[in-house]
């Protein structure tokens, strides 16, 4: 007894403790504990009388009407959701009610239903053993009776089967002939020994040998269908015809149709007509043609249809590769750039049509010859428009060339290096990316073959990024490489603009453009090729260094124009007889102004750049270097008897001190830069043309004159002063030095002259 109620105990202890778990009451025995109080109202042992008594003595009168009016809120509350739950559940009520009541007049009924059954079972399982019973003894003989029916059918079959044939051949149903003489060709064959069957085995031999005559010439007639030789093929062969006879006639058949799909593809219009005319003819017929040889041959026992399977190889190889040579030929023909889509669905409907009859015949490769044409495809495609953006910069060259070459308006020349540059740059740019749009078609998702290793990879690095965008950036740069010719042979019809301006464009491609354009390459174009690559510091120095050359090419032109109209001006004039100098001559005018004019130029396309700091006299400085008193101290001894000291030697030892200047340097990236170079090689060939003359006092009067008014206003272009002071300074020396009567003029008269001019 002790033990039961121990179980029971434990029973409810257990289902007590899973309702605690349901309703979160395990927490730190928090919950549990609370509902023991008694003077909890929620709790399962609530006691009345004590929780009145603890309100009455731990409560003011206020606090108990506070929980009396609080009290009446819940308990009409609670009446009030007992109220709707009842109304709300009162249908279902109603409905359960009747469906238990229905559940029981079911039940009543389908257990009559079943005892119903049941009887009737056993009175059948009653008969059938009755019947089982009766027939056991006549079972073996109706069995007897029965094979003995079917073997007099069979003999009748055979007896009848000569006249069967003749009948099937004269309706046409050559295929019923076949059937009838399939299976009765085993059984003739193993009773010939008996005369009777012996003769009808001769006679269907004969019949047989007509239809297979009939139907080799239906075979050979080149107007048969498809079908028509199939079922003639299939026929012969359930005839026993030879395999690799009937394998050879029925490729010479289908040679003759695919070679008139090959002769009508000479004749096509577009890319995608010629594509969609090979693969719905010669594609589908040597598709259909090899299922149906397949379906034909490949069932042949043994070595046959190895045999059949080899013959329809090298039928369709051989095939095959006119197709394709004749793909090739029109791919090559296909130069029109101007809807790459075209042929890129062109291709992709070939190398998708491929894949049928490299299912089929594995062994011709459709599917890598394919591949491999598609590959040449695009690498030409490549290589066309590789030329195309060469053309088109040639093209934007001479365009620039011309509008350098037009006469400009008064005003507009402040405008039209800046223009073009600008212009250039932006179309080759828009150029760049209308080309790698047109090529990214290739690699598109929905074109079967870009899923293909070699578009995968090689095509996006070696194919675009190497064969096309920077084989395009080295051309460019060699292009601008061949303006730098030598003056007097093929570069002295390159305006020396053109020149200043392919500087510019090279220095901005060095800065940004080859960075910005192989970085749109390589998001465009992911490949997965790990070849290398030429690096972007590569062709950012290529740039560069194309850059530096044109702008000493122009540096160099500009210094030698200026330098033509100083070496004529001192060349073509006596300086021994000429008269006293009253004005500045009108060649320096000249060269002010052509240097202004490139100053001008240049200042469209280059920065500033930094100059040494100017003394605050920079203009006037020609007062102290060319004065009367340094000149006469200086050279006058030259001329007296009792020199005691060689003046070339004071002026060799002045040299020594002074700092060297370097004509033909290279110039860096800035309009004083450019400037200074220009005006040194100009100030050396003046000096140069000096030293290889002779002059007389108004001779070394006019140099001065003219050296003063170039000090005047070349200072302003140079990044050191003192390098036009020093050249202009060794021209006035060197025309003292060969000076019959070196006689200078006073600095005040000079200026006036220059102030004047």
């Amino acid at each position: 007894m002790a033990t039961v109620e121990e179980e029971e105990s434990a029973k409810k202890k257990k289902s007590h403790g899973i309702l605690k778990l349901y309703y979160g009451m395990t927490e730190e025995g928090k919950a549990a504990e609370r509902h023991l109080e008694p003077t909890d109202v929620d709790g399962v042992h609530f006691n009345p009388e004590l929780y009145l008594t603890k309100l009455r003595k731990e409560s003011s009168l206020s606090q108990l009407m506070d929980v009396e009016a609080d009290m009446v809120r819940q308990i009409r509350s609670l009446d009030s959701e007992m109220q709707t739950l009842v109304y709300e559940n009162y249908n279902k009520f109603i409905s359960a009610t009747d469906t238990i009541r229905k559940m029981k007049n079911d039940f009543k009924k389908m257990e009559d239903e079943m005892d119903g059954l049941a009887s009737n079972m056993a009175v059948i399982t009653e008969f059938s053993a009755r019947i089982s019973s009766t027939l056991q003894v006549s079972h073996q003989q109706i069995t007897k009776l029965s094979g003995v029916h079917t073997l007099l059918r069979k003999l009748q079959f055979l007896f009848e089967l000569p006249a069967r044939l003749k009948k099937c051949i004269e309706l046409g149903a050559y295929g019923q002939a076949v059937s009838y003489h399939s299976k009765a060709r085993s059984v003739l064959h193993q009773y010939q020994h008996m005369p009777s069957f012996h003769g009808i085995q001769t006679d269907c031999q004969a019949i047989m040998a007509g239809l297979a005559d009939t139907l080799r010439q239906r075979f050979r007639d080149p107007a048969s269908s498809p079908q028509e030789l199939s079922e003639c093929v299939e026929m012969l062969l359930n005839l026993e015809e030879p395999a690799h006879l009937l394998c050879d006639e029925f490729l010479a058949h289908g040679r003759g149709r695919l070679a008139s799909h090959l002769s009508d593809l000479q004749e096509s219009g577009d890319i995608l007509e010629f594509v969609d005319r090979g693969c719905g003819g010669f594609i589908s017929d040597a598709c259909l043609l090899a299922a149906s040889y397949q379906s034909l041959f490949s069932k042949e026992p043994g070595n046959s249809a190895q045999m059949a399977e080899a013959k329809l190889t090298v039928f369709l190889e051989e095939l095959s590769t006119g197709y394709f040579e004749l793909v090739e030929k029109r791919l090559h023909q296909e130069k029109s750039l101007g809807d790459n889509s075209l042929l890129v669905r062109a291709l992709d409907r070939f190398h998708r049509r491929l894949q049928a009859p490299s299912k089929l015949v594995p062994g011709c490769g459709f599917n890598r010859r394919g591949t491999e044409i598609v590959v040449r495809a695009a690498q030409e495609r490549l290589a066309q428009y590789l030329q195309s953006l060469k053309e088109f910069f040639q093209g934007c060259l001479t365009d620039v060339r011309q509008a350098l070459a037009a006469p400009r308006l008064p005003g507009k020349e402040t405008s039209g290096l800046g223009d073009l540059l600008a212009g250039l740059s932006a179309s080759v740019l828009n150029q760049i990316k209308t080309v790698l749009a047109a090529v990214h078609l290739f690699t598109a998702k929905d074109v079967a073959f870009s899923n293909k290793a070699y578009f995968k990879g090689e095509f996006c690095s070696q194919g675009v990024r190497e064969g096309l965008i920077v084989a395009f950036i080295t051309s460019v740069c060699q292009t601008a490489r061949q303006f730098c010719e030598i003056p007097g042979e093929k570069g002295t019809s390159t305006p020396p603009s053109l020149l200043l301006l392919l500087s510019r464009l090279c220095l901005d491609y060095e800065t940004s453009t080859i960075s910005y354009i192989l970085t749109l390459t390589d998001e465009q174009f992911l490949g997965q090729d790990r070849s290398p690559v030429t690096p972007v510091s590569s062709l950012c120095s290529l740039a560069r260094s194309t850059a530096q050359t044109l702008l000493n090419q122009f540096v160099k032109y500009q210094g030698l124009v200026v330098s033509q109209m100083l070496r004529k001006s001192v060349e073509t004039r006596d300086w021994v007889t000429t008269i006293e100098p009253r004005n500045v001559r009108a060649v320096m005018k000249r060269v002010v102004e052509d240097i202004t004019g490139v100053d001008v130029q240049v200042g469209l396309l280059y920065e500033e750049g930094a100059r040494k700091a100017h003394s605050s006299d920079s203009s006037k400085r020609t007062f102290s270097v060319y004065s009367s008193s340094r000149l006469q101290g200086r050279y006058a001894q030259s001329y007296t008897p009792s020199a005691p000291m060689d003046t070339n030697l004071l002026s060799n030892i002045q040299k020594l001190f002074s700092e060297r200047i370097d004509i033909f340097s290279s110039v860096q990236f800035n309009k004083v830069s450019i400037l200074t170079g220009i005006i040194k090689i100009s100030l050396k060939t003046f000096l140069e043309c000096v030293r290889l003359r002779t002059f007389g006092r108004y001779g070394l009067q006019q140099i001065q004159v003219d050296c003063h008014y170039l000090q005047l206003y070349l200072w302003r272009f140079v990044s050191d002063e003192n390098l036009v002071h020093c050249l202009l300074d060794e021209v006035v020396g060197s025309a003292a030095h060969r000076c019959l009567d070196p006689a200078p003029m006073e600095q005040s008269v000079i200026e006036v002259i220059c102030e004047r001019g």
